[in-house]
Order: structure tokens, then sequence, then C-alpha cells
């Protein structure tokens, strides 16, 4: 690994030096390290750039990292990931991807993660992605996720993209069975000229499946973001999908949940709330001594926390 591989991991994985479990080091388009376990197996895939991740059922509680970075401009990567959960299986998959520019090309990830859970697993999927360096082509990070919950399955997403991402493309479906549960919470801040935009489609087929969207985002400087979500009840199910978006500067959101129920049985909400920072919130803490930047910086933190 070089330094800017390093560095990164630390920003986006919480690398010290090391993992302590399963783990998949992405580096420039090339692995820069791996490990498995006796429970998490990683090899590469046969026909396409990538791994598969196998967990063997009835594993519980451990980690697998599977980090990307691209050091410099002129880097444009795609990788496919596959993940094979097991039966009764609990466990942490720890993914980011960080983006370092320094020249005049872009520097661009692209990767495409399919999960399958069998009956009773669950994971808890952490990504963060940063964009860093002072070269003028553009930070670029598309994710696509497709997630399949088998009967009983669950699976939690919390995602995060905070600063310096020039342009993001997120896309993520789910089809769900019986009683499958998706949970996902997505925060994004952009800045200046930078664009974001996030596509959510769950398909619940399940009987007594679930899914509960909720997106939190900042929009500051000249940056566009755009929210699309559907929620698609196939079943008797409950689906929930939210968007709430702070506008500072000049910043524009553009929100458009969708519903679609094709069962008696299903029972969709969307909300959306868009606007600025309350001025009693200002004020508030203004009175406590804070100055009005620093008052408007507190209360985006804890939006976004």
């Amino acid at each position: 690994m070089n330094d800017i591989t390093k560095e990164l991991l630390s920003m986006i994985s919480d690398f010290d030096e090391k993992f302590d479990g399963a783990f998949n080091i992405r580096e420039d388009s090339s692995c820069a390290g791996r490990k498995s376990t006796e429970n998490i197996k990683i090899e590469n895939k046969k026909d396409e750039p990538g791994i598969e991740i196998h967990i063997k059922p009835g594993t519980k509680g451990e980690k697998v990292y599977i980090p990307a970075c691209v050091t410099h401009s002129d880097v444009d990567d795609l990788v496919y990931n596959d993940f094979y959960v097991g039966e009764d299986a609990d466990i942490t998959i720890v993914a980011g991807c960080g983006v370092h520019s320094d020249g005049e090309e872009d520097a661009r990830h692209n990767g495409i993660h399919r999960f399958f859970l069998e009956k009773n697993s669950h994971v808890l999927y952490e990504e963060k992605h940063i964009g860093v360096g002072n070269g003028t082509g553009a930070k670029r990070i598309d994710p696509v996720t497709d997630i399949y919950l088998a009967d009983d399955a669950s699976m939690e997403m919390d995602t995060v993209q905070l600063s310096g991402v020039d342009t993001s493309i997120r896309k993520t479906s789910a089809t769900l069975g019986a009683r499958a549960k998706l949970i996902v919470r997505e925060r994004i801040m952009t800045d200046g000229n930078e664009t974001a935009k996030t596509e959510f489609e769950v398909l619940m087929n399940g009987e007594d499946c679930a899914a509960d969207l909720m997106s939190r985002s900042v929009a500051r400087g000249n940056s566009y973001q755009e929210f699309l979500s559907t929620l698609n009840g196939k079943n008797r199910c409950t689906g929930h999908s939210e968007c709430d978006a702070i506008l500072v500067d000049n910043g524009t959101v553009n929100a458009a949940p969708a519903l679609e129920a094709s069962h008696l049985d299903a029972a969709l909400i969307h909300e959306a709330a868009i606007g600025k920072i309350a001025g009693e919130q200002i004020l508030k803490l203004r009175t406590l001594g804070l100055t009005e930047e620093e008052a408007q910086e507190r209360i985006i933190q804890g939006f976004l926390k």
C-alpha cells in the first residue's frame, strides 16, 4: 500500500495499520492486501474484476473489511463484489471508498455490490465515501448495491458521504422475502458545485416484510442533490421512505419519493422536508456564546450525526 492509501483507509474504515478480521484492500484497481478467516472466505471472481465473499452459516460477531482506494487521477476503477451470507449468520461488513485527485483527469470508483442473505441472517453494512486532493480532475464515486433478502433475513445499511466528492450517483435496489427487513440510513453533504443523486427501489414481495429508508442531507454552496425512492408493495407489508434536507447558500435539493401498492394490505408511507435552518435554532445557540457560523455548523453536525 502507498501512503495515500493508508491515509484514505484511516478516513473511510478506521484503519490503524491493520484490520481485525477478514479484509480485502483495493488500490487503483488492484489488490493491495487480503485475509480470509475460518468463517469468511474471500476469493477472486473468475469472469470479471472483483471478489466473492462467502460467510459460513451460523457465523456470529465477525467483521469483513472491503475498502477501495483511488490514489491518483486518470483511474476509472470498476469492481464487482458478491456477498453470500449463510443461514443464521450475523456479521458486519465495513466498506467505503476514498478517491484522491492530483491532476486534470478524473479519478473514479464504481463499485457494484450484490448481497445474497439466506434465511434468518443479518448484516450491518457500513459504507463511507470521501474525496480528497488538489487536482482539477473530478472525484467521482458511483456505487450500485443490489440486495436479495430471503425469508426472515434482515440488513441495515449506514452510508455516509460528507465531503469532497464532485459527482456521485448512488443506486440501491432490494428484493424482500417473507418477514425480511431492510433499514437504510443515508447521510450526504455537498458543497461548491458538487452533485449527488440517490436512487432507491425496493420490491416488497414477501408477506409481512418491511422497509425503512431515511436520507438526511445538506446542500451547500451551489451544489445539487436529487433523491428518488420507490417502494413497491406486492404483498402484506410495511414501508416508510423519508428525505430531510437542509439548504445552505444556493444549494438545491429535488426529492421525489414514490409509492406503488398492488396488495390491499400494503401499508406504505413517504415523507419529504426541505428547508433552511430555522432562525430560532441559530438564535438559541448564539445566546450560549456561539457565532452565527459556529451555530450553523453545530446544527448541521447534529443533523447529520
